[in-house]
């Protein structure tokens, strides 16, 4: 079967992650600037090769001074690292659904990490373009990617956890 090359959509996609702050609240970023790609076998995702690349300076929490300090050298260091890269090694059919492993590089560190990939299904749009549909989900432990910096609280416990939850929509167009 032919290999099929599925470009990212986009205006159809983002891409967020959700930390504990004060161990009592979530705080939601996004990644607002990011390039995707996969290859495929026809419309059987199982075994395709993804790539992706995200813009550090696009990081958006809604907070400019929050946004600031992730930017800075205390956690992702934009001017020294400017992109988070993830490439896969391997993907597995799980029921309708894919099991994506594959190394992540925030920094200079890389990590082998899993991801769940909700396949949404596929659909044509009005304009006769074929689309792909995939919700993201996953977790790393940030301190395994050098993003130490952190504070102790009066109370027990940190300012920031070190569990990040990865989240994705993610909408692909299958290329002639």
């Amino acid at each position: 079967m032919a290999t099929t090359k599925w470009a990212l959509d986009p205006t159809h996609s983002e891409l967020q992650f959700k930390v504990k702050h004060l161990m009592i609240t979530t705080v939601t970023g996004n990644i607002k600037s990011f390039q995707a790609e996969l290859s495929s076998e026809g419309d059987d995702f199982t075994n395709a090769d993804i790539s992706f690349s995200g813009d550090i300076n696009s990081i958006d929490t809604g907070n400019g001074d929050r946004d600031g300090h992730l930017k800075s050298g205390d956690f992702f260091d934009a001017e020294k690292f400017p992109a988070i890269t993830f490439k896969s090694t391997s993907v597995e059919k799980d029921g309708s659904d894919y099991l994506v492993k594959g190394d992540l590089t925030i920094k200079d560190v890389t990590k082998s990490v899993k991801l769940n990939a909700e396949f949404g299904g596929i659909a044509t749009d009005p304009w006769g373009n074929t689309k792909a549909g995939f919700t993201l989900s996953g977790k790393i432990n940030r301190t395994e990617f050098g993003l130490t910096w952190n504070a102790a609280l009066e109370t027990g416990g940190v300012m920031v956890s070190e569990e990040v939850k990865i989240l994705g929509e993610l909408q692909f167009v299958k290329q002639a």
